[in-house]
């Protein structure tokens, strides 16, 4: 007979606790984590949830499964929220508040190279390059590229294409680029406008348009009318973005404006982002294991976990009042930001938009999965599956030729594509165009990690692809002992157009052709394509990558500014590998011994 688990004695756990900063975890009786949270003062925070009448109702009926509290005291109350956020990210607690963002926040880089390169980025920093946001969403990012590429005419090309340049491209040509690939533009010159478009991305628009003007006067003064007449329409494009901001600052500022707003179970935390006095735009955030949270609640377990990750500006404006806690947190974290409620109208303009936002991502977001649903649901009809397919998984090959095979597999989640699950596999060892031979590579590596017990067994396999495809899937599910998953192939119509795809569900049942107008295609459509996008982004990084590399760097001697002259007298790598030792020699700054090593190290 099975001894029953001793019941939880709150006074036994109270006596042990320690005054000291920590984090604690209450656990339930499977072990399982409930709630991880952090305290100043242990013994004080965790014998507040047993006071009467104090919790909220979601509280009070975790302590009802509470078996067991485990406690991690630390130094400080920096290291115990360092701490908490941690093992709320690892364990995922139920009745934690969990914000999840898929997507790193993109920014605009100046890179570190002679001549920089204006570029978008997502992902870790250099120290020689200068970055500037985070910016709300990549539009807002490749907006601001765009007018600093008018503006200023910065080169935007990887190093890989800037390097290799033997006459200017076509950015040349359309006045977006000054060509510093092929020596167009001064050293010192480029500089300049380097230095104009960083003073603009870290909001100084004043100084910037000030500078140009004066510029302007001095070039019309000295009777240069086309450089003034280029200068004129710099300052015109960069005044037309300013005049266009319809919220923005009279001071060139940097604020976040974090709006919550509840509608019946859902929660939305908007963030507003304000640079430089522009206003940017916002990204709605929706909590995980929020149920009968209030807006207040899931505004601070917002500010506590993003702002651990991303940059904190000089002032946040809340749709609420929690800034005591707020002040406390960024002091024990020894960061420093005015945390206030709005304070004039056009403050109050801001955060009324922000909670609009907030109301408009909320409907979106119901009305989403509405139709995601209707969509499972008619695609279980189709293929007279069981159950609703909540987990999809999709397939693509994507090559040149056979050139930098790259295998793609997205994931659908309840009918929402799941980014973070999203796999590419790099295609090796075998015959160049073999599809069905990279489609085997891999559905085996894939789903050997199924058959282990280490990953997630997925309710559809989609196959972008005839019987064909289909038919190496069904080999290597069956090697794995995994036969049982569904798997649906999708055949492309005639001239390939959307609406005319065959969907091949093997076994000898015969191929069906939905209507264009049929949800099940719908979903169907979307996954597979965005299989296909996937796909090919990662052939073209991957192509790029060995493309990038000309046979010329390496070879001593032979510098950037040799290399340029090499390519331009004979038109391409191509041509320079044709040449004999005697046409390298005509060649400017070629000498014969330098002419019979770069021959010698491309034949």
């Amino acid at each position: 007979m099975n001894e029953s688990p001793k019941p939880f004695d709150a006074k036994e756990l109270l006596a042990t606790l320690p005054d000291l900063p920590g984090v604690y975890r209450m656990l339930d009786s499977a072990g399982d984590v409930l709630y991880v949270g952090k305290a100043k003062n242990l013994k004080k925070r965790v014998s507040s949830y047993f006071q009467k009448n104090l919790q909220s109702p979601r509280i009070a009926l975790m302590l009802t499964k509470v078996v067991q509290v485990d406690i991690t005291a630390t130094r400080s109350e920096a290291e115990a929220l360092l701490l908490e956020n941690n093992l709320i990210k690892k364990l995922a607690p139920k009745y934690n508040i969990l914000f999840r963002d898929d997507k790193s926040y993109p920014y605009i880089v100046l890179s570190g190279d002679r001549f920089p390169r204006l570029a978008f980025h997502r992902g870790s920093f250099e120290k020689k390059s200068r970055y500037f946001g985070p910016y709300p969403s990549s539009l807002a990012v490749r907006e601001s590229i765009q007018l600093l590429q008018k503006t200023f005419l910065l080169r935007t090309c990887e190093n890989g294409v800037f390097m290799h340049r033997s006459r200017p491209c076509l950015l040349h040509q359309i006045r977006r680029c000054k060509a510093p690939c092929v020596g167009l533009v001064s050293e010192q010159d480029y500089g300049a406008d380097v230095r104009l478009a960083e003073l603009f991305l870290r909001g100084r628009h004043g100084e910037v348009i000030g500078g140009l003007t004066a510029a302007m006067q001095t070039a019309a003064d000295r009777l240069d009318f086309e450089q003034a007449a280029l200068l004129r329409d710099q300052v015109r494009a960069l005044q037309a973005v300013l005049h266009r901001q319809y919220v923005s600052s009279a001071g060139e500022e940097d604020v976040d404006i974090l709006a919550a707003v509840v509608d019946g179970a859902a929660i939305c935390i908007n963030l507003a982002m304000v640079r430089g006095g522009l206003h940017l735009g916002d990204r709605a955030h929706f909590p995980h294991g929020a149920e009968a949270c209030d807006a207040a609640q899931g505004l601070l377990a917002f500010i506590e976990q993003h702002y651990l990750e991303h940059p904190l500006p000089p002032r946040l404006i809340l749709s609420h009042d929690v800034t005591e806690a707020c002040s406390a947190l960024f002091a024990a974290l020894e960061r420093h930001a005015a945390v206030c409620l709005p304070r004039n109208e056009m403050e109050r303009a801001w955060l009324a938009m922000a909670e609009n936002n907030a109301r408009l991502a909320i409907e979106a977001r119901r009305h989403a999965a509405t139709g995601a649903q209707s969509r499972l649901e008619a695609l279980r009809e189709t293929l007279g599956l069981a159950d609703l397919p909540a987990r999809i998984e999709c397939f693509d090959i994507s090559h040149t030729q056979g050139e930098g095979t790259v295998a793609s597999c997205v994931v659908c989640v309840d009918g929402a594509m799941k980014k973070s699950e999203y796999r590419r596999f790099n295609i090796g060892g075998i015959t160049p165009g073999d599809d069905y031979a990279a489609m085997r590579q891999a559905l085996t590596r894939r789903y050997e990690k199924v058959a282990a017990g280490e990953a997630i067994a997925p309710s559809l396999i989609l196959i972008d692809g005839g019987q064909g495809q289909l038919s190496v899937a069904h080999a290597v599910l069956a090697e794995l002992g995994l036969e049982h998953l569904a798997t649906l192939g999708i055949a492309k119509g005639e001239g390939r157009k959307p609406g005319l795809e065959t969907l091949i569900l093997g076994k000898g049942a015969e191929p069906v052709k939905l209507p264009a107008h049929h949800p099940a295609l719908h979903l169907i459509q979307e996954v597979r394509d965005e299989a296909h996008r996937f796909a090919i982004v990662g052939h073209r990084a991957r192509r790029a990558k060995t493309r990038g590399t000309s046979k010329l760097e390496g070879i001593p001697g032979v510098g950037p500014a040799r290399r340029r002259k090499l390519l331009a007298h004979f038109g391409g790598l191509q041509g320079v590998a044709a040449a004999t030792v005697d046409d390298l020699c005509r060649v400017t700054g070629i000498s014969r011994a330098l002419a019979e090593v770069v021959h010698g190290a491309l034949h």
